[in-house]
């Protein structure tokens, strides 16, 4: 079963729930390991050239309309640690569909 949890812009918002059963039997909910779709997955919109001091929510802001999609920017260009993808202004990044969304430039 999916989270009603999570809302639907979150990252987390289709990720399966799992039960672990503890000693003592209590029941305690988790969530499954979230993994990061494949770059062909995602259909290029445009790409984003990042400036001196600009935040990845900014971006997301600015490029998607919700500061809170930072996580889409940050799958779009396969980044473990999103914080780096704004670290060097002049870096260009990936706006993309949601994975699995086919159009774009590569859809």
């Amino acid at each position: 079963m999916t989270s009603d949890k999570f809302p639907e812009n979150s990252r987390y918002h289709d990720v399966e729930v799992a039960t672990l059963t503890a000693k003592g039997g209590r029941t305690i909910a988790c969530l499954r390991r979230r993994f990061v779709p494949p770059s062909e997955s995602f259909a290029l919109l445009r790409e984003h050239v990042v400036r001196a001091g600009e935040r990845l929510d900014q971006v997301a802001a600015a490029e998607i309309g919700d500061s809170e999609q930072f996580w889409r920017v940050a799958d779009a260009n396969a980044a473990m640690a999103p914080e780096e993808l704004t670290d060097a202004p002049g870096r260009r990044l990936r706006i993309t569909l949601p994975a699995g969304v086919p159009g774009g430039e590569e859809g």
